[in-house]
């Protein structure tokens, strides 16, 4: 994102440089050099001031009842990027680790309750053309399952999953059947490219359901 898109979207947005400023969560003097272009505006701000705006746009008579902005409740969630996916797979127990991680900012549309993980997705077998597609580079924010709701029938029905398998690493698949007796999932791609799996829940370290998707806007 420029400097000049981030004052548009200010703008639009009907906010102070200290507003928006206080909605994520930096300093006024970060916006000023955002704005001049004198330092880089993060990814991740970025996505949450576009998501803004989007959220703004998609509510009715947004221009008679303007957002109470200071009241913004924002969960910050740690993200597993291309680069780090691997560091996850070993260390996802870790919570030094996790802290680490750079985060995405998620507003109060999002229930808090729960442990949440956002990923950034890899390759094209979720990519079918359709917009229920995953593109590579989207960034996917998931809620984890707890394990003793793995013993019970998977609602694959309404989620798209993302698991993270301890040899096949992090996979972001639809589930098209649970055979819960013998602990198995099939794992279906979009892309017909792909074939079809099972694997066993015993080798599944993390489940988590895909919430949502941010995307470029420079993408489909």
């Amino acid at each position: 994102m420029t400097n000049l898109e981030f004052k548009e979207i200010r703008k639009k947005l009907k906010m102070k440089q200290a507003e928006i400023a206080e909605a994520i969560g930096v300093g006024t003097r970060a916006v000023q050099y955002w704005e001049k272009g004198e330092r880089k505006i993060p990814e991740t701000t970025a996505y949450f001031v576009k998501n803004m705006l989007q959220e703004q746009q998609q509510k009715p008579d947004n221009s008679a009842s303007p957002v109470a902005y200071s009241d913004l409740k924002i969960m910050y969630v740690p993200l597993a990027n291309q680069y780090a996916q691997a560091g996850y797979l070993s260390r996802f127990a870790d919570e030094e680790y996790i802290e680490s991680l750079p985060t995405i900012p998620f507003s109060d549309d999002v229930e808090h309750r729960g442990e949440y993980m956002c990923f950034e997705v890899r390759g094209d077998s979720m990519d079918d053309g359709s917009y229920e597609s995953y593109l590579e580079g989207d960034i996917i924010l998931c809620r984890n399952i707890r394990q003793d709701y793995w013993m019970s029938k998977l609602h694959y029905d309404k989620w798209d999953f993302v698991i993270v398998h301890k040899e096949k690493g992090i996979l972001v698949k639809r589930i098209i059947n649970h055979d819960v007796e013998r602990g198995i999932i099939t794992l279906h791609s979009l892309n017909e490219y792909y074939e079809d799996f099972e694997i066993h829940l015993q080798d599944v370290a993390k489940l988590f359901n895909i919430i949502s998707t941010r995307r470029k806007n420079n993408r489909r």
